[in-house]
């Protein structure tokens, strides 16, 4: 029976393509987007966020017409799910998502969701769309009709290279038990591990606290910097030896964006306030989180005006325009929060080999180097010490670029080595 299945997969981001290429290894599989460009270069096998390489398969296609799905028996909904400017959930993704299936949507079929969402969400929106757009009623428990929804929250971390699809575990759940049997054994063919949750909310719930827990771990770590840095103690020292105790949770200060940690906090905080409390904890570690670009900013201004006196303009290199350091993913970086406080006053250039000019507002476009020697500049913020940031061949380029007396602002702790020409400063 399983093997029938001709799986549809809405949406080919992180989520999405990995989930497509491993399904269609076992099944008759599409892969569905609405961005034209994305479906292109996907039918080339190629993968812009370089996540994935040679990925294509002979039961595996790309399209963006709708009319290429509705042969499909099993869709999966992918699809981002961001807030809007004042950090409420924006569903609009969701809700295109769910009319589409629910527009091609047949009996028997199943609709597995993997887009983050609040508890409740699934049941009280995407449900309700699904049978209002297909006319078709949800199969509830002891009651054999129409279709089958569940939810399987993604767990991709872009970027990681050692927690795939494949060895992490998967929480698979739906609205009866027939229906989370048949989910649970499509989906073991992609995943070693299943967790199978009780109910949808549970599933819902797992998810956004994990982000959630992330989320307030580092702005704990975060509001500590800020702590030391009045006191004026090194706090990479600090962590350093607080880590030698066995149980001591090792985090280190940072910029907090992308798709998820940054954003997750704020549906579990939407969904509470509607059930009448206000979160206390998860909403100032987002306030936290969100005030750091402009501390760090001026704390990376501060130690230089201690080593470079008597200059009111610096020469400023940002490195790493990404919300993490190895992944092209700009999606709420917060670094641009910080480039926006030191072009005030300075003059500031940006550099990041993984993202391209393209990708970023037009504003920006003009602050892009090439990192040329004899660039001098007094003070290097690296947000997102990828890879090649901490290698020797690109320090030694950097240190060419930089005058005698300079500041290297090592956000992430990530730079262990000494330079004799970069004076490397941890945040």
């Amino acid at each position: 029976m399983y093997k029938e299945f001709k799986i549809c997969v809405i949406g080919l981001g992180y989520v999405g393509l990995p989930l497509a290429v491993s399904f269609s290894k076992h099944f008759s599989t599409i892969g569905f987007d609405i961005n034209k460009k994305r479906i292109n270069n996907l039918k080339k096998n190629i993968d812009t966020n370089n996540e994935l390489y040679g990925f294509r398969k002979k039961k595996l296609l790309f399209t963006c017409l709708e009319e290429d799905i509705k042969n499909s028996n099993f869709y999966v909904v992918a699809v981002p799910t961001p807030v809007n400017k004042k950090n409420l959930p924006d569903l609009r993704n969701l809700i295109k998502a769910s009319k589409l299936v629910g527009s091609v949507l047949k009996k028997n079929d199943f609709v597995v969701y993997e887009s983050t969402v609040y508890p409740g969400l699934t049941e009280e929106v995407c449900i309700k769309i699904l049978e209002k757009v297909s006319g078709l009623n949800v199969t509830k428990e002891k009651k054999i009709q129409d279709f089958y929804c569940g939810y399987s929250p993604e767990r991709i971390n872009p970027g990681d290279k050692i927690n795939k699809l494949n060895n992490i575990t998967k929480i698979v759940s739906a609205n009866n038990f027939h229906a989370r049997k048949i989910i649970h054994n499509v989906y073991k063919n992609i995943t070693k591990r299943i967790h199978v949750a009780e109910s949808i909310k549970i599933a819902e719930s797992a998810k956004v606290i994990e982000n959630a827990q992330r989320d307030i771990n580092i702005a704990f770590i975060n509001e500590l910097s800020l702590i030391f840095n009045k006191l004026n103690i090194n706090f990479k020292d600090i962590l350093k030896a607080a880590s030698t105790k066995w149980n001591f949770v090792n985090f280190t200060p940072g910029l907090v964006g992308g798709h998820c940690i940054g954003v997750d906090p704020f549906y579990l905080a939407h969904k509470s306030i509607l059930a009448g409390y206000t979160p206390k904890v998860l909403l100032s570690g987002r306030k936290i989180n969100d005030q750091m670009s402009i501390h760090f900013a001026k704390n990376f201004l501060e130690k230089i005006k201690k080593i470079i006196k008597n200059k009111k303009k610096y020469n400023i290199l940002v490195l790493g325009l990404s919300f993490k350091e190895n992944v092209k993913d700009i999606r709420n970086s917060k670094v641009f929060d910080s480039i926006n406080y030191l072009k005030k006053k300075h003059n500031v250039k940006i550099y990041d080999p993984l993202v391209s000019k393209l990708d970023v507002p037009q504003e920006y476009h003009k602050m892009f180097s090439k990192l040329k020697e004899r660039d001098f500049f007094d003070g290097v913020f690296i947000s997102s010490p990828h890879a090649i940031f901490l290698k020797n061949l690109f320090l030694s380029k950097l240190e060419k670029c930089c005058r005698k007396k300079n500041v290297v602002f090592d956000l992430k702790h990530k730079l262990n080595m000494t330079r004799n020409k970069l004076n490397i400063i941890s945040a």
